[in-house]
């Protein structure tokens, strides 16, 4: 992995410690003038670059317009943790849709980890790839509602998972706020702008080719459909729409069933390798289990990364460090004083039912968006079933195209304080440990 140098090598990407030690910092050309191929894909991140593999893999000639950067968005800014599963746990699913659904979705639920791995084995991705994640419970509540979740998906074969005692939390995690939690043996953490760069790179290997800073501006949803760009176009056969939260006002009939919602990421100085190695001597990525929560993790350079909160709607705080530092600080009392030396903020795409949302705008436009704060993994699984879905295998589609999908309440005008009430609500919760 580079060192994290200026980021002025590097522009069109957020002030992320991701982009300064990006290995490629390669500038794509803007798309100019009139292009075919057989699939032209909407979105250089994690869900359209997937697609965009699976199908070159499959022979076909693909084209991907970026309206910024490789990875410019969520993919390139996440907090590098992979998490199997989806937003909302088999047994909701099961309830909602029913069981036979939940089958079918918690068959596909550790895919998308799995596709991670085997791409960077197979292209030689130099990402920072480590295994084991780590989920921690403050209440004892929490420890119990874990204990649940883990029996429940052992039911659907999911055999990596391992509850652990405070006791044995040293060993993980040394945090003195943490009652105990569980340990998945197929999660772990990449750099993830590092990830889809490799990732890109494995798809113009076979062929594909990617533009940047070329944003799409129409879309013909016809029998033969087309994207516009501000200075050219791509005819294709299929056209797949990956722009998720950076979507903007291209689609309304897609925007319309998602909020972009903010997080925030800061980074610490280098810190040695006897101080991050005694706070995290099992270099998993952790996360706690409080509706609105924290993230970190250790770097491959010995920096501590730390995430969380949120911000409906998509609004960045007015200060990142001033609103995520404190939660470092509370985490961590021994880096309370350490230098930050990145702090950035990233928008995901939010559904009302919290699970992502699949379609087609017509026989050949497809769609894949809101994968409310799990994109890491599911856009791997979700962009390959996109891929798999054009080259004729479209039984994995048709199980989440038949999901339910609402609007939010309120519309766009009501939607971000009406979320905002019903999370002051569930962190009130966490609080009160109800």
């Amino acid at each position: 992995m580079n060192a994290p140098t200026s980021l002025a090598n590097n522009p069109g990407h957020a002030p992320s410690w991701y982009a300064a030690s990006a290995n490629d910092k390669t500038i794509r050309p803007t798309l100019e003038g009139d292009v075919e191929a057989d699939v032209c894909i909407i979105g250089a991140g994690f869900s359209g670059i997937s697609a965009g593999l699976t199908l070159a893999e499959r022979g076909y000639s693909v084209i991907v317009l970026e309206g910024s950067r490789i990875g410019f968005g969520a993919s390139g800014r996440n907090g590098g943790q992979i998490v199997n599963g989806y937003s909302r746990d088999l047994k909701t699913i099961a309830s909602r849709y029913g069981e036979e659904k939940a089958v079918k979705l918690g068959a596909m639920s550790l895919e998308g980890g799995n596709i991670i791995r085997e791409r960077v084995e197979t292209y030689g991705i130099d990402c920072d790839l480590r295994h084991g994640g780590f989920f921690a419970a403050f209440t004892d509540k929490q420890i119990r509602e874990m204990a649940a979740h883990k029996a429940h998906w052992e039911k659907h074969g999911h055999d990596g998972l391992e509850m652990v005692a405070k006791a044995d939390l040293p060993g993980i995690v040394k945090c003195d706020l943490y009652a105990g939690g569980m340990v998945d043996r197929y999660g772990g953490h990449i750099h993830p702008l590092n990830l889809v760069l490799g990732e890109a790179r494995a798809l113009e290997s076979l062929g594909g080719r990617i533009f940047e800073n070329s944003r799409a501006t129409g879309v013909d949803t016809g029998p033969s459909p087309s994207v516009r760009t501000a200075k050219g176009s791509v005819k294709a056969k299929y056209v797949l729409v990956c722009g998720n939260a950076y979507l903007g006002e291209l689609l309304p009939q897609i925007g319309s069933r998602m909020m972009p919602v903010s997080s925030q990421v800061i980074v610490t100085e280098p810190l040695d390798e006897a101080t991050i190695t005694n706070l995290l001597p099992a270099d998993y990525c952790v996360e706690d289990a409080n509706y609105v929560l924290d993230y970190y993790r250790r770097t491959a350079d010995n920096r501590l990364l730390f995430g969380g909160g949120i911000g409906y709607g998509g609004q960045d705080p007015a200060n990142i460090v001033a609103k995520i530092q404190p939660h470092l600080a509370k985490t961590f009392p021994s880096l309370a004083k350490k230098k930050i030396d990145f702090a950035w903020s990233g928008n995901f795409a939010l559904t009302f039912s919290r699970i992502p949302h699949m379609g087609k705008l017509s026989d050949t436009v497809y769609f894949s968006h809101g994968d409310s704060g799990h994109g890491v993994t599911t856009t791997h699984l979700l962009g390959k079933i996109l891929g798999e879905a054009v080259s004729g295998h479209a039984e994995r589609f048709d199980v989440w195209s038949s999901l339910p999908n609402f609007p939010f309440p309120g519309g766009k005008t009501f939607r971000v304080p009406l979320t905002a009430l019903g999370a002051w609500w569930y962190g009130l919760r966490d609080k009160l440990g109800m």
